[in-house]
């Protein structure tokens, strides 16, 4: 199956679908009025972590791979978005904008909620986080000062370890499968 989000109706809100990896099979998992984005499997495949837009603020939810059961993960006045689980499924990486200026963050949370961590904190845009396949780091879009930049990160925070360094805006980082 893949995960992703669509509009429900031509000018409508964006909803979340699966649909099978050949195509066919399209179903919708979410409904409501407002947006929902970034869906991003669970390592067991049972659950999706998706940003949800709750009207004032996006949150963090997981709602079955099938359907139903939706949980806020996030709960708060500020914006977090981008989930990524762990390859172990005991955490998700996300972005959070607390709305001053241009500082995102990166933090890990529980699947459940609570337990959320700061991994990146400082005074520019860090954001879009990607464990890497064996969970021992996260790849994510930096600020440097002059542009954005490739950067990996331990999950608990630390120094971080730049990838890119060119001079040009790099965006997005997605760390693949071993």
């Amino acid at each position: 199956k893949i995960v992703f989000a669509g509009r429900d109706a031509p000018n409508g809100d964006f909803e979340i679908y699966t649909i099978n990896a050949g195509g066919g099979g399209k179903k919708q998992l979410t409904d409501n009025s407002t947006g929902d984005y970034e869906p991003a499997y669970s390592p067991s495949g049972k659950k999706i972590a998706y940003t949800g837009d709750e009207g004032q603020d996006y949150e963090i939810y997981t709602i079955n791979a099938g359907g139903g059961g939706k949980l806020p993960v996030t709960d708060n006045s500020t914006d977090d978005f981008n989930p990524d689980y762990a390859p172990s499924g005991k955490r998700i990486a996300y972005t959070n904008y607390a709305g001053t200026g241009t500082d995102e963050e990166i933090y890990t949370i529980k699947p459940g909620g609570g337990g959320r961590t700061p991994v990146t904190d400082n005074s520019s845009d860090d954001r879009s986080p990607s464990y890497s396949p064996s969970g021992k780091k996260i790849a994510f879009q930096g600020y440097d000062g002059n542009d954005n930049e490739i950067y990996t990160i331990n999950p608990g925070g630390g120094s971080r370890t730049p990838v890119t360094d060119n001079g040009t805006r790099d965006f997005e980082p997605y760390w693949g499968s071993q």
